[in-house]
């Protein structure tokens, strides 16, 4: 075992953060461990009714010294001397506003407890007047920034979030000097490189979310980005010109964080990204491949050679980068704001009485009333699965839209607001949850679709991620609206896993990340094949559910 290397991957999730310990020759997962953010999972600094959710960075560091000791413990004591890289994978875009020395304003303390201070998590959309903002003037400048960014720019990014926190709050507006993307901060504070202009950003950050492209000199000219909003004006020179892809090595990790680590000085740092990307890298993503990370949201990630994408520019996703997930390919990401998301909606909506009712009783004691409620709770979206996919699709007469989150591909919208539509007397729980699975797929179909109609071949559906592992209902649906079989990855924390395969190679054991994928890929646990019979009643359901999509955003919502 002395003679064995390992990395270390860290996947930073809307809940949570996950750290695997990863045998970079045979990828063999040696231990993995599991924090919530203990602020958030309080519901700290958010506003559900406002679409405001803003996370603390002490939940990302605390999870990470925690998670990463927890998953050690597990190992043989040689393990961590002979651990030689780390990287990281986040949500994004999920930025804040630092001051001179890279320290974000809520480690400050006269800003320990404003929201805005903190990490705008991805969700976060309360900057839809910016984002409608930028897309008005890049389609009337010179240059259309959006252009690699799918030509709309979403209340989800970067700078549509930074110019709504330096709009709406003077304080920390005149305190803030520069942002950071989360993926980008942790590398910076391992290595102590964490001044805005010496930190190594991200390529898939910031060519996905921050308009960046190489061609035109990094980021968008100051003109343009004060033209969003004039507090703007100087971070464009506070932050940077160059990116770099996630096979990139930071530097070390420091003295002070290998102590807390219990790791040494050796351990190389690598660049960081997003998780959907390095999932999709965890996942043994090639050309021809879609990869779908399905969790509270979606994020579609393909890979695809300079030949075949050319100069085509496709309309409505989340981006076209070169080297944002294989350094060498372009990178292509679309998703969907919510998807599991859809489904803890309406088991919260059905607990409702748990929660409210059944808590307040006197009948029984108080630990009999707690199991009650947490076992309830616990089976409704399996009791639901069950019943649902009894179902046959002749009954199945419900029909959903899924943009409780708005949409975020295809052609981005966070205006547009969820449908249910078709109830009677007779609609059941069970009916209405098939309604949503069936929403979810239909977005998952305007998706692929899109690709297709754009000239982009796909060959293999993956998905990771919880729901692909533990809802078998869910995944044949999908299979089935699709017309595609699905190959589910055995990697339980895919996202993680291609973290480490990226420690891997910026750590210097493989030449590529396609070296690390070959060697450490864990290949695929199930596939589910479509029923084309389904598929062929469900195209009539679509043709419904795209009529009803036009209606609910043109005429409803408009």
């Amino acid at each position: 075992m002395e003679d064995n290397k390992y990395v270390i991957g860290l996947d930073y999730g809307t809940d949570s953060c996950r750290a695997v310990i990863v045998n970079t020759l045979t990828g063999e997962e040696l231990a993995s461990a599991v924090t919530y953010y203990s602020r958030w999972k309080e519901g700290k600094y958010c506003d559900p009714q406002k679409n405001s959710y803003r996370q603390h960075p002490l939940d990302y560091t605390e999870g990470l010294e925690y998670s990463v000791k927890k998953a050690l413990s597990q190992c043989p004591t040689e393990v961590a001397v002979n651990v030689v890289g780390i990287a990281f994978d986040t949500t994004g875009s999920t930025p804040v506003l630092t001051d001179k020395s890279g320290t974000p304003l809520s480690l400050l303390p006269e800003f320990a407890e404003n929201p805005n201070a903190m990490f705008v998590l991805w969700k976060d959309h309360t900057a839809i007047k910016e984002a409608a903002t930028i897309n008005e003037l890049a389609k009337k400048w010179d240059t259309d920034y959006t252009a690699y960014e799918g030509g709309i720019y979403s209340s989800e990014w970067v700078w549509a979030k930074i110019a709504h926190i330096l709009k709406e709050d003077e304080a920390v507006s005149k305190a803030a000097y520069s942002w950071i993307e989360h993926c980008d901060w942790l590398p910076a504070i391992l290595t102590g490189k964490t001044k805005p202009e010496e930190v190594y950003r991200s390529r898939c950050a910031a060519g996905h979310k921050a308009m960046w492209l190489e061609k035109w000199g990094g980021l968008p000219p100051e003109e343009f980005l004060t033209a969003i909003e004039p507090k703007l004006a100087g971070f464009r020179s506070h932050l940077f010109r160059d990116t770099y892809t996630s096979d990139t090595k930071v530097g070390y990790l420091t003295e002070e964080w290998a102590e807390r680590l219990g790791l040494t000085t050796n351990v190389a740092v690598a660049v960081g990204a997003f998780d959907c990307h390095m999932g999709a890298v965890g996942a043994e993503v090639k050309p021809h491949t879609i990869v779908r990370v399905i969790g509270t949201s979606t994020c579609d990630i393909m890979v695809s050679s300079y030949n075949e994408l050319g100069n085509k520019l496709i309309p409505g996703i989340c981006g076209q980068v070169d080297g944002s997930v294989i350094p060498g390919m372009y990178g292509l990401e679309a998703g969907q704001s919510a998807f599991g998301d859809i489904y803890a909606w309406y088991k919260r909506l059905l607990s409702w009485p748990l929660d409210h009712i059944l808590a307040n009783t006197s009948l029984i004691d108080e630990a009999t009333k707690t199991k009650l409620i947490e076992e309830t709770a616990d089976k409704i979206i399996p009791a639901l699965s069950e019943e649902a996919a009894k179902v046959p699709i002749s009954e199945s007469t419900i029909l959903a839209i899924d943009w409780m989150n708005g949409r975020r591909t295809p052609d981005t919208s966070q205006l547009v607001k969820g449908t249910i539509t078709g109830l009677n007397l007779g609609s059941s729980a069970p009916l209405i949850f098939r309604a949503l699975v069936e929403a979810t797929a239909f977005g998952s179909k305007a998706i692929v679709d899109r690709f297709l109609e754009n000239g982009i071949k796909i060959d293999t559906v993956i998905g990771i991620g919880g729901i692909s592992l533990k809802s078998p209902f869910v995944m044949q649906t999908l299979a089935d609206v699709l017309n595609m079989p699905i190959k589910v990855a055995k990697a339980e924390q895919a996202c993680a896993f291609g973290a480490s395969m990226f420690a891997a190679t910026a750590a210097g054991l493989y030449a590529k990340v396609e070296d690390a994928q070959q060697a450490m890929g864990k290949g695929f646990a199930k596939e589910y094949y479509p029923n084309h019979e389904n598929h062929q009643a469900y195209l009539d359901l679509y043709e419904k559910y795209q009529k009803l999509g036009k209606f609910t955003e043109h005429e409803l919502f408009n």
